[in-house]
Formats: structure tokens, C-alpha cells, sequence
């Protein structure tokens, strides 16, 4: 390592955060993560809703929905903030961006292209990951995987199996709240986002750029390299192959209550268990990566995944309720591979930008996930082999792997790696 990179290890070891604070932040950026995973994954129990109030079809909602994700390209506007405005504030915006587009869906979706415009937006803010920066850039390297992941895992808490039978059955509010819910949420968050810290790396950065030594850029322009570029293309395939395979897992809610006739609470037991089972799998995940390396368990939850989605369509009835939380497990282990080595990958001075990018590039998949949704549902209504494809879309991933051989980081310090990848 070079005297440039020994210098910043130490001044970052030399104002380690105290242990107090680290959990603060870790709850802080969890809270966040909970936002962005519920407004993620509700549209699982939403979509019969959505079916039923603008009278439309599954495959034409995702006809729609391919048409709508267009502007979520523009992700790396909302990433690439982080290393412009610093991290405190980019989460602030996030924060606000959420809250107030769910807010929106609830007040303003009296017609289904109302909701659909409100509903890019709540998916703009999503699938980020930008809370994953200041727990990446604050935490000791032999934890980093596991105190991330802890923070996914608290994002994982599974408030869309619990809220939607609370607000539509018991208090008897339109389903629209299943979204608007997230607005309430939002105000503790910004409470406690009063007391957060920028982080230090970026305080350092921000040294760095007064005396010269590193140059301002807006979302990474003329600061991205070539080494950025290919961990943004081979993480962006990975990511985007998820995404894909989530989309489709989307579904699943129309698959047991339309198809195999599931009431709402009956379905939301599967789901409960299915988002336990998610808070699991996160875990192994960040265990895993900490123990055999990113790559290997990156590729072992890849195999469990693509067999888990490939048996949903052929087995029993009686055991169908048991494969969605399997799956749910290994879709949280392979994930807990994205929210740690994108993060991690990328210098700091432009972290928030590559991370932004790669989003943008992965978000392909949000044209591809409905329209493959679409033709799936179509070809194969009874969704028998529409399982198989989800399931085969998660080998890409261990192909990638295979291809790029990327920089093992395991227990690296963020300034090591930035050197060797």
C-alpha cells in the first residue's frame, strides 16, 4: 500500500467512531432500509388491489410497468448526490423522497396512470442501497459484511406481511395506505436522522478537494476509470439479474391468492414467514462472505436460489407454502452480496457516484423484469415454467463471476482495497 493510502488508513483508525454510535447508525440506516424494502416488495400484496380498482389484467399491469420504469434510469442523479452534498444529506433527501411519494399514491391515485406516475417514483427511491454507504464507509473491515447485512436485515422486518392486514382488515382503510403508511414512518426517521454524523471519510474527502488534492465532479464525470468501469458492468449484470428474478417473485402473491385461491391473511401468514425467512438468509449471507469470501457465497446462493424458484411451480399444494420462505432465504443471501461488495468496490472520493451507475446500468432490468413478467404470464398462465425461468436467470450471476474474477475483499480495509482491486 502507498504512503498516500497509509496516511488515510490512519487518520481513519486514528477517529474511529465509538461503539454507541455505530449501533445508532446501523438502526438509523436499517429504518431507511425498511423503508426502501417495504415500498420495494408490497407490491406483492398490492398488486390484486391494483387489478381489481383499475380493472386491468396482471400482464398488462406489467406492460405498464416496463413503460413507467423508464425514468428509473435516473438513479445515478439521486446516488451520485452522496459524493456532491456528502452523505448526511443525500439520505435526508432519500428519506423525503419516500415518504412524500407514498403519500401521493394514497391522496392523488384516483386513475391508474395517477398511481402508476406516483408509483415510478416510490420506485425511483428504491433498490439505492445508498443507506449502505455511511455503515460501509464507518465500520471496521473483519465486520463490515456482518454489520451491513445486520442493517439490511433490519430493513427486512416484516412490516408488509403485518400492515396491509391491519390497515385494510381491522381499521378498515383503503388499500392505497398500504403505500401511505410509509409517509407516517417517515417522520420518527427524520427525527433521528438529526443526530447523525457526516462520515469520516467523506469529511476527509472534503479535506482533500479545499487543498486540491482531489477534484470536484458531479455523478463521476471525468473521475470514473476503467477499473470502476468493470466492477460497474460486472456488478450492474449481477444486480440486474436479481432484480429480474425479483420481479418476478413479485408475482407471487398473484400465484397464491388468484391462482391457488389464498384469502389476504392466509397469504400473508406465507408472506410473514416468507420475510422471516429473507431476515435469515441476510444473515448467512454477511456470515458466509465473512467467511469464505464474497464470491463463494455469492455463487452458493445462487444455486439455492435458481432451485428453490425452479420447484414453486411443480410441487404439492400442501408444500408450496414451505418453498416461498426457502426461496425468500436465498433471494436475502444473494442480495446481502450486493449490499456489501458494490459499496465496497468503489473508491470514496466517488463511491456514491459508481454505486449510482451501476444502478442506472442494472435498472435495465426494470424495462426487462415486467416485460418478461408479461410474456411469462402470457405463455404460461398456470405459471408452472414461469417458476423455471425466474429460477434459471440466477445462474447469470455465477457466470459473471466466472468471467470477471473480481477482487476478493474480505476483511480488507476500504483504502487496501480502492489500491488492489
Amino acid at each position: 500500500m502507498d504512503e498516500s493510502h497509509m496516511n488515510k488508513k490512519e487518520m481513519v483508525n486514528g477517529t474511529a467512531v465509538s461503539r454507541w454510535y455505530l449501533i445508532y447508525l446501523v438502526v438509523l440506516m436499517g429504518l431507511i432500509a425498511l423503508m426502501d424494502q417495504y415500498l420495494s416488495t408490497v407490491k406483492t400484496t398490492a398488486i390484486p388491489y391494483i387489478l381489481k380498482e383499475y380493472s386491468i389484467t396482471a400482464s398488462q399491469f406489467s406492460w405498464w410497468e416496463a413503460l413507467y420504469m423508464i425514468p428509473t434510469f435516473f438513479i445515478f442523479l439521486l446516488n451520485g448526490l452522496n459524493d456532491i452534498i456528502g452523505r448526511k444529506l443525500a439520505i435526508l433527501v432519500l428519506i423525503l423522497l419516500m415518504g412524500f411519494s407514498s403519500l401521493g399514491i394514497t391522496l392523488f391515485a384516483s386513475s391508474f396512470h395517477l398511481f402508476m406516475l406516483f408509483y415510478a417514483v416510490v420506485v425511483f427511491t428504491t433498490v439505492s442501497n445508498m443507506w449502505s454507504i455511511p455503515v460501509t464507509e464507518e465500520s471496521p473491515p473483519e465486520k463490515r459484511a456482518r454489520l451491513v447485512t445486520i442493517t439490511y436485515i433490519l430493513g427486512l422486518i416484516p412490516l408488509q406481511a403485518i400492515l396491509p392486514p391491519i390497515l385494510i382488515n381491522t381499521l378498515g382503510l383503503d388499500w392505497k395506505w398500504i403505500y401511505g403508511v410509509m409517509f407516517v414512518f417517515m417522520i420518527p426517521v427524520i427525527v433521528l436522522w438529526f443526530f447523525m454524523r457526516e462520515t469520516k471519510r467523506y469529511q476527509l474527502l472534503k479535506e482533500e478537494r479545499k487543498k486540491g488534492v482531489k477534484k470536484h465532479h458531479f455523478f463521476g464525470l471525468g473521475a470514473i476509470n476503467r477499473r470502476d468501469v468493470r466492477y460497474i458492468v460486472m456488478a450492474a449484470a449481477i444486480w440486474a439479474s436479481w432484480l429480474v428474478t425479483g420481479f418476478l417473485f413479485m408475482m407471487a402473491g398473484h400465484y397464491f391468492m388468484d391462482l391457488h385461491h389464498y384469502s389476504l391473511s392466509r397469504w400473508s401468514l406465507v408472506l410473514l414467514s416468507t420475510l422471516i425467512a429473507t431476515m435469515i438468509g441476510g444473515l448467512a449471507g454477511g456470515w458466509a462472505m465473512d467467511k469464505i469470501g464474497r464470491g463463494k457465497a455469492l455463487s452458493m446462493g445462487c444455486v439455492g436460489l435458481a432451485i428453490s424458484l425452479s420447484l414453486m411451480g411443480f410441487l404439492p399444494e400442501n408444500l408450496l407454502p414451505f418453498d416461498a420462505p426457502v426461496a425468500g432465504f436465498f433471494i436475502s443471501f444473494v442480495y446481502s452480496w450486493i449490499i456489501v461488495y458494490v459499496p465496497e468496490i468503489f473508491p470514496t472520493e466517488r463511491r456514491g457516484s459508481c454505486m449510482g451507475w451501476t444502478t442506472t446500468t442494472a435498472r435495465v432490468s426494470y424495462i426487462i423484469g415486467p416485460v418478461t413478467a408479461a410474456v411469462l404470464l402470457q405463455s404460461f398462465p398456470k405459471m408452472d415454467w414461469f417458476w423455471v425461468a425466474a429460477g434459471l436467470i440466477m445462474l447469470i450471476p455465477i457466470a459473471v463471476i466466472a468471467l470477471f474474477k473480481p477482487y476478493e475483499t474480505r476483511v480488507k480495509e476500504l483504502e487496501e482495497i480502492e489500491e488492489k482491486r
